[in-house]
Formats: structure tokens, C-alpha cells, sequence
């Protein structure tokens, strides 16, 4: 694209900055920051050889053909980069731009690549993802008077356009009564494989895996999509070594809910490398060119427990002297997710501690301290026994103990069912298992946060359809969410409570289980 045809989209959308309209100084910067962006897009596209950025289809149906680099080249010269949005920080001297890159389609694809003389052969391109976009934020630094891009923002924009135009599929239509046809190189794709999807769940031993997986099979294959579905049983290089293969039988698009954020970092980015777009589920992976993440609001989670907590104690009333006990159960500590429900509900809880209403007889509230390995309910359990015999056994009572989920809550109630003598105390808990749905209308749990995964499910599927229609993905969430490589676009799903007055109507009554399932 050449630097005119760039200044030409920019103004024709109306984002171009005049000289006229920039009477401040921090005006005068974006402006200067606008025109750096179009000067750096047009280094880096003008004089290129295309073929570089399509190593991943070297094996396609255009191989055999020397124009191949200068057809990639006429497809980049029909697509259209229009910024969104450009905020500039003088203080810091940082500024970024978010600009859009849009496919072209097929037709004009066609009427720019009839300008250049080709194989006689060859009548029409076929461009399989028209009207595909991309957002893409570029972060500039001010130096020397000269805004200049970011290396890591270069190294990301040179990986985004290698991405994008790998994954255009371009192929030749032999016809029209060619006398003397060439040896037709045609690769038919299976339309199967072409809508394959991967799906990667830590394990089946845990319902909410398990239903979570089906769930999305189900759903993505009423939509026509092919699904491999595969559970790692909780062993991170198990999980790789399934997303590989996933990669490698063509998947086009990834689902993944991590086992542990940073073990799947390499992965990901041989898919990003291969054009293979990653949906984290509900779990981010860390320091890797995520496309994607969807998931519940894991930081409200703890907050609703706590504030639960708060109001069934009664702690903003509580009278000069009066206190309460409580205990912490976390989750995994290789859970990113864990630390955010930890962290939402010590954001509530911290103050009343420090205040000396809520106490913790057994001292432990660092999250490492009161974190539960792979979220075992059996290791819940015996740490909860263990704190039961050494605090508890002169009848001292437990007011409260704050669960993050509801395998936790499960071995945790075990251990209180075995050891405590006392009233039972407030029990927190997550993700509506049927287990611990019993014991919330039974009275040995009080609540659990209820993350309809059918929500997170629908709007998965969503997000792959859209990708795959070559649509723009839609998201609630930018800019806060860092995964150690960039921020990530998220949309965020909003939980809510269940306890023994309201499960029927937010279990039974929309169908999620059925009255039979919690007797």
C-alpha cells in the first residue's frame, strides 16, 4: 500500500488530523503521531516481497506460479487500514494508535488483479474470508521531536500482517476453453476441515470441565462445525501435545482452557505463527499472542462471596467489641484466575480484618498459604482438618469460611461434617455443582456464585462464528486485561449468587437442572 493510498483512506474516513483543526500542542503531536503511523505502514509495506509473509502456504496451489509474491502484493493494495482511535500523553511522552485492517473482497481483488498481465489460464480469484478485519493498537514513544513505534508494537504489527495475509486462501479457476491446459494444481480443501475447530478442557474429572466441553461440541456442531474435543486430565504437557495435533489437523480456530497460564506459551504461538486464531476460555494464558479471551468477571466473583459474607454476618453493624471467625480457602496457585477471585474478595474482607472484626485464628490469609492444589477437593479437605484440630477443638466457633469454589467447599464441608462440633458456619462457593446445590438446600453450604456457563458458552460460540463469517468480533473489555504479551480483547460475562432462597428460579426455573438432579 502506497503511503497516498494510506493518507487517502485516513482522510476520507474523516480521521485525518489538518494543520487548520490543530491549534494545541497536544493537537499538533497526534497529528504528527498520525503521520509518523502512515510514514512506518508505508516502510513497512512499500518495496516488499510478499512471499515472506506467506511461508505457512508455500505448499498451496499457487506455488508453481513466480506471480504469487506480486497477487499477495494486489491484495494488500486493496485492503484498507483506517485508524479508530489515537490518544497521545505528553507528560510521558507515549502516544498510541488503534488502527483497523480490513480484507478487500473478492471483487476487488479481481478488478485490481486484471490490471497486471497474468497466466492466460487463470480467470478469477476467489478470496475465502472477504471483508475479514483486525484491530491492531500500535504504541509510539516521543523522542527527539520524532514519534517512533515501539519495538514490541513493530515485532506485533509485522506478526499481525504475516498472520492476515497467510490466511488468505487464493485459488486459481481453470475454465473458459483453454486448448492447452497446465497440469491443474488445485488443492480441494475437505469444507469439513475447513470449519474445524479445536477444543482443549484441563480435565473430566471436574464437572464443570466436563459440561462445559460437551456444551461447546454440541452447540459449535449444530452451527455445521467439525469439533475435536480433548481433556488433559490435568497434565500441562498432555494439553500441548493435544494442541498441536490440533494444530496440525487444520483447526482454524482454538478454545483453550489453560491448565496452567504459562505452560502453553510456545503453543500458542505456533499457532498464532500458523494463522490459527486462540480463544482463551475462561483461563488466559500468559506472555503469548492471544486472540482473544472470554470469561466470567473472576474479580467480582470474590467480591460477591465476600460481600455475602459481610451481609449475613451483619459486620457493618457489629457493635464495639464484637468479632467473628473466619477461615480462607483459595484455589490453585497456577490458576491466574484463582488470584482474582482471591484478591476481589480480600479487597472486601481486608478492611474488617484489619479492623479486628473478622479474625483468622489460624493466621493464614497470604494466598500461597491458603491456596488448594489443582482445586483437590481431598487436599481442601485435609488442610481444612488440619486447621479444624489445631484452633477449633475448645469450642471456639467458625462464623464464616470463605470458599473460592465449590470442589473447595465440598472438602471443606467434609472436614466439618468429621471434626466441627459447632454451628456451621457461612460456607462460599462457586459454580453451582449439583454436590453442593444439595448441600445449599440442606444447609451445609450457604452459597455459590453462579457463573452460567451457558452464557460463556453461547458467547464463544459466537465469538467463532464471527471469525469465521470474517466478521468484527465483538467485545466489552480492552485495555485492562495484560497477559504479559499485549492486552487482551475480552468480553466479560457477569455472575450471580445462588443460595437457598432463590436456586429454584436461577437453577430450575431456566432449566440449567431439574428438580429430580437435587434430590
Amino acid at each position: 500500500m502506497k503511503a497516498s493510498k494510506v493518507i487517502a483512506a485516513f482522510m476520507a474516513a474523516g480521521l485525518f488530523l489538518t494543520s487548520t483543526g490543530c491549534t494545541s500542542s497536544k493537537a499538533k503531536q497526534k497529528a504528527a503521531m498520525e503521520d509518523a503511523l502512515d510514514s512506518y505502514v508505508s516502510k513497512v509495506l512499500a518495496g516488499k516481497d510478499a512471499s515472506k509473509y506467506v511461508d505457512a502456504k508455500e505448499e498451496t496451489a499457487f506455488t508453481f506460479f513466480n506471480e504469487r509474491a506480486e497477487i499477495l502484493s494486489t491484495v494488500l493494495d486493496c485492503s484498507k487500514f483506517e485508524i479508530i482511535e489515537s490518544e497521545v500523553d505528553l507528560k510521558y511522552k507515549e502516544g498510541t494508535v488503534t488502527i483497523e485492517f480490513k480484507y478487500p473482497d473478492a471483487e476487488e481483488i479481481s478488478e485490481s488483479y486484471f490490471d497486471i498481465e497474468f497466466d492466460e489460464y487463470l480467470d478469477e480469484i476467489r478470496e475465502v474470508k472477504p471483508n475479514k478485519t483486525k484491530k491492531i493498537t500500535i504504541d509510539f514513544v516521543l523522542k527527539d521531536d520524532d514519534w517512533l513505534v515501539t519495538k514490541k508494537s513493530d515485532r506485533k504489527f509485522k506478526e499481525t500482517l504475516e498472520s492476515l495475509v497467510a490466511n488468505i486462501e487464493l485459488e486459481p479457476y481453470y475454465g473458459g476453453g483453454s486448448s492447452d491446459p497446465v497440469t491443474d494444481p488445485v488443492v480441494v480443501t475437505d469444507p469439513v476441515v475447513e470449519n474445524k475447530i479445536g477444543i482443549s478442557m484441563p480435565t473430566k474429572d471436574l464437572m464443570r470441565w466436563n459440561s462445559d466441553g460437551e456444551m461447546l461440541k454440541q452447540a459449535l456442531e449444530s452451527e455445521g462445525f467439525s469439533v475435536d474435543l480433548q481433556f488433559a486430565s490435568n497434565d500441562t504437557s498432555t494439553q500441548r501435545s493435544q494442541i498441536e495435533n490440533q494444530i496440525n489437523q487444520g483447526c482454524k480456530v482454538l478454545i483453550i482452557a489453560a491448565i496452567s497460564p504459562e505452560s502453553l506459551s510456545k503453543v500458542v504461538e505456533e499457532a498464532h505463527n500458523k494463522g490459527v486464531t486462540v480463544i482463551c476460555y475462561d483461563r488466559f494464558i500468559t506472555d503469548a499472542p492471544v486472540d482473544y479471551y472470554v470469561t466470567f468477571d473472576n474479580y467480582a466473583v470474590g467480591q460477591i462471596q465476600a460481600l455475602y459474607i459481610v451481609n449475613m454476618l451483619g459486620l457493618d453493624n457489629a457493635s464495639d467489641g464484637e468479632t467473628y471467625n473466619i477461615e480462607l480457602t483459595a484455589g490453585d496457585v497456577s490458576d491466574t484466575n484463582a488470584l482474582y477471585f482471591y484478591s476481589g474478595a480480600m479487597n472486601i474482607l481486608q478492611p474488617y480484618i484489619d479492623e479486628g472484626v473478622l479474625k483468622v485464628p489460624s493466621g493464614q490469609t497470604d494466598f500461597k498459604e491458603v491456596a488448594t492444589d489443582v482445586w483437590s477437593t481431598e487436599k481442601a479437605q485435609t488442610r481444612a482438618e488440619n486447621i479444624i484440630s489445631s484452633y477449633y477443638l475448645d469450642g471456639e466457633s467458625i462464623d464464616a469460611w470463605l470458599c473460592s469454589n465449590d470442589s473447595t467447599a465440598l472438602g471443606v464441608t467434609q472436614a466439618l461434617e468429621t471434626y466441627y462440633k459447632g454451628t456451621y458456619p457461612i460456607i462460599t462457593g462457586q459454580d453451582c455443582d449439583i454436590e453442593n446445590v444439595k448441600n445449599i438446600i440442606s444447609g451445609k453450604q450457604s452459597m455459590s456464585v453462579f457463573k452460567d456457563t451457558r452464557t460463556l458458552v453461547d458467547r464463544t460460540v459466537k465469538m467463532v462464528k464471527q471469525i469465521s463469517e470474517g466478521q468484527t468480533v465483538e467485545i466489552n473489555n480492552t485495555g485492562t486485561l495484560h497477559n504479559g504479551y499485549d492486552f487482551l480483547d475480552t468480553y466479560l460475562c457477569a455472575p450471580v449468587f445462588v443460595d437457598k432462597n432463590n436456586y429454584k428460579e436461577i437453577l430450575i426455573d431456566s432449566g440449567y437442572y431439574t428438580e429430580d438432579m437435587l434430590k
